[in-house]
């Protein structure tokens, strides 16, 4: 969420950057609102002001024995009693409206933010990794699994739905190997491993910036109310909300495997074959609490984090800054990590790394003290990282280690956790 203060300081600033964005959100519409709040908070002042006067008055009135004028003076006291009580039922609600909007504001982008309207504008930062050239007609994962036994997408239709996926066999042991390979490696490069719940409700889904305005992406339970978790990104962040942190103890560097689940909405017809984009898929998530002086370091120590795991696995990528109109709602900045994928001829995205600067932490009230720097508490900022999404690393690995014969060497990483070399049909 936004500072109203800095909206309102800055408007021209916020209208730079929402159109930077492409964001139809009005600094305009919020500026009338606040102003329209702060006349009904003077006019109010001014009516207690009044009504102290007349209690005042009332009792000095009383005490010269004038019942009769003191009697005058409460009815209209009376009158201005209704009158702030209105005012407050008013204000209640005009304050309820600011947040609401302040809400469904996206994030300011950062000044090193390249400038531009969507995904053709983002920028290439480094490649790593050279992608095979094969001597056979090389698969497709979603070809590739069934003819292995590993991948069954039919019998995942008729479990539940299209875009699930039902994996067997040392498909499953792949997967399962992955989670662990990431999570023994991001705990040994000083992250705390987390097992949170994969449900979680309205409070925690609003700290983040989930709701209000992707409510229709989301799994909702309907007994309690709960949402099924997008991605860890949403309870790990969540675990310090409505609290104040020591500035000794920052930063705070955590991860957690969770499956994730999202409905996917707007996304008809996009990569509708194979693992790319499914209802619920496996990811490791990082998550991290930084200072504002420390967080854009923090950011590239992440990217740095998520990139190795695909160095581990000898996966070519690339590694892109993306621009101000292909950012998330809640990112100040964003790296993304793409994978090559054969299947695609082309890189696929398997990580993005942000930073949300306060935004995250406003919403969710998570604070610092510091008491050798500042008085008080301060926000933190908060940043998020896929490390990584192990579905579509799965996929890259069956299409990257394919062989002639249509199995499937396993990456050395791996082999210690699979207990084979190769996968064979």
């Amino acid at each position: 969420m936004l500072d109203a203060r800095f909206v309102r300081e800055n408007p021209e600033v916020v209208r730079e950057a929402m159109s930077a964005r492409g964001a139809s959100w009005s600094a305009d519409a919020f500026i009338e609102l606040d102003e329209e709040r702060r006349r009904l908070i003077a006019k109010t002042e001014v009516r207690q002001a009044r009504r102290n006067e007349l209690s005042k008055a009332v009792g000095e009135l009383m005490k010269a024995g004038k019942a009769d004028e003191a009697a005058t003076l409460k009815e209209e006291a009376r009158v201005v009693n209704d009158e702030i009580a209105a005012d407050a039922a008013l204000l209640e609600q005009l304050e309820a409206d600011v947040r609401d909007l302040l809400m469904t504001a996206p994030n300011l982008p950062h000044p090193s933010v390249p400038v531009g309207v969507d995904e053709t504008d983002n920028v290439e930062v480094r490649r790593w990794g050279k992608p095979r050239v094969f001597d056979f007609d090389a698969q497709a994962h979603w070809d590739l699994g069934p003819a292995l036994g590993i991948l069954d997408f039919e019998r995942a239709v008729k479990l539940a739905k299209s875009r699930f996926v039902l994996m067997g066999g040392l498909g499953a042991r792949l997967e399962r190997s992955v989670i662990n390979l990431f999570l023994d490696s991001h705990t040994a490069r000083g992250y705390k491993e987390w097992w949170p719940p994969i449900l979680a409700n309205t409070a925690t889904l609003t700290g983040t910036g989930q709701l209000p305005k992707f409510e229709d992406d989301l799994f909702k339970t309907q007994t309690e109310g709960l949402y099924l978790i997008p991605t860890a990104e949403v309870v790990l962040t969540n675990i310090h909300r409505d609290e104040v942190l020591e500035a000794s103890d920052l930063p705070l560097h955590y991860t957690a495997y969770t499956p994730c689940f999202r409905e996917e909405a707007g996304s008809a017809g996009r990569d509708t074959r194979g693992m790319i984009r499914v209802h619920q898929f496996d990811k490791v998530e990082l998550v991290k609490f930084a200072t504002p002086e420390t967080s854009m370091d923090e950011l590239e120590g992440m990217l740095t984090d998520a990139s190795h795991m695909l160095e581990l696995l000898e996966l070519p990528y690339r590694v892109i800054t993306l621009c101000t109109g292909d950012m998330g709602f809640g990112a100040a900045k964003t790296y993304d990590i793409e994978v090559w994928m054969p299947s695609y001829d082309n890189y696929k995205e398997i990580s993005s790394c942000s930073n949300c600067w306060d935004f995250q932490a406003r919403r969710a009230s998570i604070k610092y003290r510091d008491p050798a720097s500042f008085k008080g508490s301060r926000f933190v900022h908060t940043l998020n990282g896929s490390g990584l999404a192990v579905g579509r690393c799965v996929a890259a690995i069956m299409e990257n280690y394919q062989n002639a014969d249509g199995s499937i060497t396993v990456p050395e990483a791996l082999r210690s956790y699979m207990g084979c070399d190769v996968i064979r049909a």
